[in-house]
């Protein structure tokens, strides 16, 4: 009877999805006269698993059931340290407490010995919580249980380490590691990019002898992020034409970020063409790295029809698109293509709103400007940040109204960055404001001495007026501090391929 009972209780939890059928059961278990003390055991371990791991579980009701099981073993134990180390464990869990560390002691108090799968739990919740204490208490039980060179352990803590930032420490762990698996050696490159040491994730990147998908995908996105694109593209023809690896969605979509940041059209066609013939899925991030690459590379008609083409358009897809049309002049474009984001029932962000306020400032809305910046606060409940306010800033200074833009620096609950007093010279140096102008300028110079632009632009606002004794004036400060103008601003253009860069030094082929 007892084990035929067993047999249909299990076969229930297995078929269990939700608490309400969990709960029928466990008062089965609780009230059933025929089970044995060793089939409750059993049943209440297939409960327990359930209510803490399942997505249709319940932690809290979870931590119920096991304060109530007599002599817990290791493995149940294991089950409720992984739950509490998990993301649902903070609806009752005290953001100050550390739940699966004190059932940690309490298990060693009971003297359970844990086992390799203990540790990797304790550690991925340091490492979450950002507890260099308690994630250095752990190693140091891992050390004490000889677990040191298990390698789920050893990757555990290097990404630990990683997190922290304390990157000596996680490649001394590496360092120790016998045999290494591919987890390890992403976990090392990972943790230098965490830390933007891009020179030693290429250097432990190039030791790899396996390489995964992951592995490509970090080292190019790193480049890219780290600002050298040039590289990232010569990493991706390495990854297809040398090791043959097949690129995924993350690889398209940070080759085509370095695409966009070089302004080569021709490898980015040959990637969307590549998308087409490959069969790789292109979804919405895929879509919004395409507009992107192509607006950035000048070609808005281009990123028009892949916008277009998109079945699916979440907002940052719209706000990529309304930039593109920003980037390029075409305000009423943009303004016209938010209406349609609106009516389509896309909530925008506040990018989608550097995009509208920048079409403003490079199309001269004055009055479209000063509309988007009221809607985005009283509609949106968007509270403006820096970058708002320089763009709002830009569009007044562009327009004329000077002393407009300078109420609104005024009125800035925040400090003014370089970007704010930048938009204000700006303004003053095309329409001839020296006063505000002047002091503009003090004020960046203050911020950056060393940055030669300010010092150049103040010599323009009093050159157009006649103040050629304070240019004097501003120009022995520059030699003074050992500050150079720096050569003028630059062309480039792809042929063929090739970029090529044109300035009043001449060409030069950069790459």
């Amino acid at each position: 009877m007892s084990s035929t009972l067993r047999a249909t209780l299990s076969h229930f939890l297995e078929q269990c999805k939700n608490m309400r059928e969990l709960k029928q059961i466990h008062t089965h278990i609780i009230k059933s006269p025929f089970l044995l003390e060793q089939d409750q055991s059993f049943l209440n371990t297939r409960l327990l698993f359930f209510c803490a791991l399942s997505d249709s579980g319940s932690q809290t009701y979870a931590a119920g059931v096991f304060r109530v099981i007599k002599n817990p073993n290791l493995y149940l134990y294991n089950i409720m340290i992984r739950a509490y180390t998990s993301i649902k464990a903070n609806a009752f869990d005290e953001p100050a407490s550390f739940r699966s560390l004190e059932l940690y002691k309490q298990m060693v108090g009971d003297g359970i010995r844990p086992d390799c799968l203990t540790f990797p739990f304790l550690v991925k919740e340091c490492a979450a919580r950002i507890d260099g204490g308690n994630g250095r208490s752990v190693h140091g039980q891992v050390v004490k249980y000889g677990f040191r060179k298990d390698l789920f352990v050893q990757n555990s803590l290097m990404n630990m380490y990683s997190v922290f930032g304390s990157l000596i420490c996680a490649r001394k762990v590496f360092d120790e590691i016998t045999e290494r698996d591919v987890v390890s050696w992403n976990s090392m490159i990972k943790g230098y990019l965490r830390s933007g040491d891009l020179d030693e994730a290429i250097e432990v990147f190039r030791e790899m002898k396996k390489r995964s998908v992951f592995s490509w995908n970090s080292i190019i996105t790193g480049c890219v992020q780290g600002g050298r694109a040039r590289e990232a593209l010569d990493f991706f023809h390495e990854m297809q034409v040398v090791e043959g690896v097949r690129p995924d969605k993350i690889t398209i979509a940070s080759v085509l970020a370095a695409c966009a940041h070089l302004g080569e059209v021709d490898n980015g066609t040959w990637v969307h063409g590549y998308l087409r013939r490959s069969g790789v899925e292109s979804d919405v991030v895929i879509g919004t790295a395409l507009v992107d690459m192509y607006g950035k590379c000048g070609c808005v008609e281009k990123a028009y029809e892949v916008f277009m083409e998109m079945p699916k358009k979440d907002t940052l897809a719209w706000t990529a698109m309304i930039s593109v049309f920003a980037l390029h002049g075409f305000g009423n474009e943009a303004f016209d293509l938010f209406e349609k984001m609106e009516a389509a029932g896309v909530e925008p962000n506040h990018v989608t709103f550097v995009g509208l306020l920048s079409a403003c400032a490079h199309s001269g809305l004055v009055e479209k400007g000063r509309w988007c910046f009221d809607v985005m606060r009283r509609v949106y409940l968007i509270e403006p940040q820096l970058y708002h306010y320089a763009c709002m800033v830009d569009i007044l200074s562009r327009a004329g109204l000077i002393e407009e833009a300078e109420r609104l620096i005024r009125s800035m609950p925040m400090k003014p960055d370089v970007y704010v007093w930048g938009a204000l010279l700006g303004g003053c140096q095309i329409h001839g404001q020296v006063e505000i102008g002047e002091m503009a300028a003090h004020r960046l110079i203050d911020m950056e001495p060393l940055n030669h632009a300010f010092y150049v632009n103040l010599c323009d606002i009093y050159a157009k007026t006649g103040r050629f004794n304070d240019v004097k004036t501003v120009k022995s400060l520059m030699k003074e501090r050992g500050i150079k103008k720096e050569v003028a601003g630059c062309s480039m253009i792809e042929v063929d391929g090739v970029v090529l860069e044109f300035s009043v030094r001449g060409s030069l082929i950069l790459y």
